[in-house]
């Protein structure tokens, strides 16, 4: 049998290498002198200093948006969503200022570096949650001023978990826009990985722990169902997280169910379990997941959930170069165990509801 081909392939997670010295020309000029430390971000954490090899060609600029566009030629992929790489640890800021400023001044960068530049390019936003009022002020600016797909939202650093109600003005924005609000990892401080010694275990495990603990306030405070509008998506975590959320957070909630007197809490219907609960929310458009090319439990997880949460990604260019995610698109259409309405999901159609390009 010969290998599926697609006609189309949607990227839903790419990244760029900021220019700090740009970003932060676009900074507020009442900032002054600030503007010279050229340091939007803080570090990622402490434990990305460490000793190892990577793939030849991962972790370097392609060149811009004209390098990212001969990596869309090469991959014929239609179209791909960016996020950052130094801005990963957006939520790590602490000045509220500041956080609102270089928000702003990066999402300008990247409108004018990459997205207005390559119509293939999109990308998603930094919003000051810090400071919740100013963040829907910036989503509302980068959605209907700038045309990007949404905001991320940093999956540590903030003062508080995601479902927590002090950032509802914030989904109530984004409820009205429509957009998409995606988890990201990568700055994996403060997640009990911070004395670990190889960085690979501290990757393998931070990227889906970020993400996971950020499903479950969401799930818990039943944040999908009151702002149904809008569209979540958990980046860079694979598969293998959803599955263990959903069996745990199932047996547990059966165990210590919620009394939820003041109703604040999610709302199971007659008879409904918390699996069922998270399937609904999948079926009815709300939850997303980003998924790459050479993960062996992806057909186990659409066989549990269906097709419609997954989105390819590539990553590209953090851990990978052009032919390591050539071969991970091979990966997904040569896979028997997943059927062609599967694999037209997975590349392309889930991304495209998900960003609001169709």
């Amino acid at each position: 049998m010969s290998a599926w081909t697609p006609s189309r392939i949607v990227d839903a997670d790419g990244h760029i290498f900021e220019d700090l010295a740009g970003i932060m020309e676009r900074a507020p000029s009442s900032w002054g002198r600030t503007q010279s430390r050229k340091l939007p971000f803080p570090e990622l954490d402490h434990i990305h200093h460490h000793l190892h090899v990577s793939p030849p060609g991962s972790f370097v600029d392609p060149g811009g948006a004209v390098g990212w566009g001969q990596f869309l030629d090469q991959l014929k992929i239609e179209r791909s969503v960016l996020y950052p790489t130094r801005g990963l640890a957006f939520g790590r800021i602490m000045d509220l200022d500041w956080a609102d400023g270089v928000a702003r001044a990066y999402n300008d960068w990247i409108y004018e570096t990459y997205v207005s530049k390559d119509e293939r390019l999109n990308a998603v936003g930094l919003i000051p949650m810090q400071d919740p009022k100013l963040a829907v002020i910036e989503l509302r600016r980068i959605v209907t001023e700038l045309g990007l797909c949404g905001a991320m939202l940093p999956s540590t650093g903030l003062k508080t978990h995601l479902g927590d109600k002090d950032y509802f003005p914030i989904y109530e924005e984004a409820n009205r826009l429509g957009c998409a609000l995606a988890l990201h990892g990568g700055a994996h401080s403060g997640l009990g990985l911070d004395t670990l010694n190889v960085f690979a275990g501290v990757h393998a495990l931070g990227h889906p722990a970020g993400i996971t603990i950020g499903f479950v306030s969401l799930l818990f405070n039943g944040v999908f169902d009151k702002f149904p509008n809008v569209k979540f998506g958990f980046l860079e975590g694979g598969v293998g997280w959803l599955l263990m959320a959903r069996e745990r957070c199932d047996s547990s909630y059966r165990a210590f169910t919620a009394m939820n007197p003041q109703k604040t809490l999610f709302d199971l219907k007659d008879g409904e379990q918390v699996a069922d609960y998270i399937q609904r929310q999948i079926d009815e458009g709300r939850i997303y997941v980003g998924v790459e090319g050479d993960e062996p439990d992806l057909p186990y997880a659409v066989k549990v959930f269906g097709n419609k949460p997954f989105m390819f990604s590539t990553d590209f260019p953090h851990e990978v170069n052009a032919e390591l995610c050539q071969h991970e698109v091979e990966e997904i259409c040569e896979n028997s165990e997943l059927s062609d309405e599967d694999k037209e999901a997975i590349m392309y159609s889930n991304a495209n509801r998900f960003y609001g390009f169709e």
